[in-house]
């Protein structure tokens, strides 16, 4: 009859069906993917860490975003691959075990039969040349082109183009460059290895301080007679401390800082940081991650304010002198000039002029950060550290509470105590002097400016 609506079909079986499957079918197939890539991924880790384990290379992980660079075997740009932190080979995941076979590793200890001791040949690495260098051969630039080119000697550094390279290069002499005496050369190596066969005595003369500490390697030194040893620390910038602490008698608590100290939020992103890593180090393993991580914490503070009211919680003195300060959540000890990945703390940005700081002139440079937030505004040059002044000793007291501080990136978390900075002694340190960058420039057009004026 018109007027009345039409009753609706019966839904069908087979309609719910087919949405029931294709349903679980867009649900399972990423589930199932993901999981195939991650066991292929396991199984190429395994792989690579045998690899890893049985060369004589000083295999590190490398990918193209951490830094492009080309295959020593391929030419290929490598997308996932490793280096050598001993000789600087690089190569991609699948060459890994072709280069480990082809090219040998440096030499840092002469065999026992070789009777070249005297006379030590270039060691020569193709491509990924520093692109501040140039030819030995005709002055010119090397590694200039977007391609695996030109050579690199693992020890004096010295560098040759594709055509310049001649046999006599191949064959000749290495003095070792300008760190000659930083070297330690592998034929005395192996007449330290002779000298320890005929005496009968247990000696060694590199270690490796992951499974050697130094305190027990430094005891080969009060062996020599006084003033012929050198000490080469080859790490960053904990090691370097850790060798300098062992180099001390350790009578007090005493920790060696080269770069910088500091207690509040920085110290506390740090710790947190560390201590997720100490427990699940295989999810750290990417750069972008672990400043996502760092960005975690920080806008975590930023909500929470763990380190509110330090100016309550400690007192600083300046040379003996005590300082006010205002509601602060952090304070930073530099000996050098840059902090936070490249920021010049202590000069600042704007109109405030500030002397240049040095890390020569025996003074530190002290500031303070109202929190987490102004930390990020200072790294994007958006604010400025309340500096509160130089000094020659630097005296903080802890009264109260436990407080997250660091040395040179080196987090804990520190009871009530007294800290005392002042200057220890001071060590060679190798400087990469690379193309200049636009704060070099503008730092070296102030210093010049400051001569004029005076």
């Amino acid at each position: 009859m018109e007027g009345q609506e039409r009753p609706a079909p019966p839904a069908s079986p087979f309609a719910d069906g087919h949405l029931v499957l294709w349903t679980l079918c867009s649900v399972l197939l990423p589930v199932l993917i993901t999981l195939w890539c991650s066991v292929q991924r396991s199984r190429r880790q395994l792989h690579r860490r045998d690899i890893f384990r049985k060369s004589k290379h000083g295999w590190r992980d490398t990918d193209l975003f951490s830094q492009p660079t080309y295959c020593c075997v391929c030419a290929q740009h490598i997308l996932q691959g490793a280096f050598c932190d001993c000789c600087g080979l690089r190569v991609d995941e699948g060459c890994l075990k072709k280069a480990d076979k082809r090219f040998p590793c440096k030499e840092i200890m002469l065999k026992s039969d070789s009777k070249a001791l005297d006379t030590m040949p270039h060691h020569w690495i193709r491509g990924n040349v520093p692109l501040c260098s140039y030819c030995v051969v005709c002055k010119q630039q090397c590694g200039n082109q977007p391609k695996l080119c030109d050579y690199r000697c693992v020890w004096c550094q010295k560098t040759v183009h594709d055509e310049c390279m001649k046999n006599s290069l191949r064959n000749e002499k290495c003095d070792f460059g300008e760190f000659k005496n930083l070297i330690i050369p592998p034929s005395y190596l192996t007449s330290i290895n002779h000298m320890r066969k005929d005496k009968k005595t247990d000696y060694e003369m590199v270690f490796d301080v992951t499974k050697t500490p130094p305190i027990k390697a430094l005891q080969l030194c009060t062996l020599l007679p006084y003033d012929s040893a050198r000490v080469l620390v080859c790490g960053g910038d904990g090691t370097v401390g850790w060798v300098l602490d062992a180099l001390d008698e350790m009578k007090i608590k005493e920790f060696t800082m080269n770069n910088y100290f500091s207690i509040g939020p920085d110290a506390l992103m740090a710790l947190n940081f560390h201590a997720h890593r100490e427990k699940a180090p295989s999810l750290f393993s990417s750069r972008i991650l672990n400043k996502a991580v760092y960005l975690f914490y920080g806008t975590k503070d930023c909500l929470v304010q763990e380190c509110k009211d330090l100016n309550k919680k400690v007192e600083l003195e300046l040379d003996g002198e005590r300082v006010e300060l205002p509601n602060l959540e952090g304070i930073i000890v530099l000996n050098i000039g840059y902090w936070g990945g490249g920021c010049r703390l202590w000069e600042g940005m704007g109109d405030e002029t500030y002397p240049l700081a040095r890390h020569d002139d025996g003074l530190l440079e002290v500031v303070g950060v109202y929190g987490s937030f102004h930390c990020a505004q200072i790294q994007v040059k958006l604010a400025n550290p309340f500096r509160i002044g130089q000094a020659h000793t630097v005296r903080l007291i802890l009264k109260c509470s436990m407080m997250p501080m660091q040395v040179d990136g080196e987090p804990w978390a520190q009871g009530p105590c007294t800290v005392t900075i002042t200057h220890k002694t001071h060590a060679l340190m190798l400087y990469f002097s690379g193309e200049q960058t636009d704060d070099d420039v503008s730092s070296t057009s102030d210093q010049e400016d400051t001569k004029e004026t005076e």
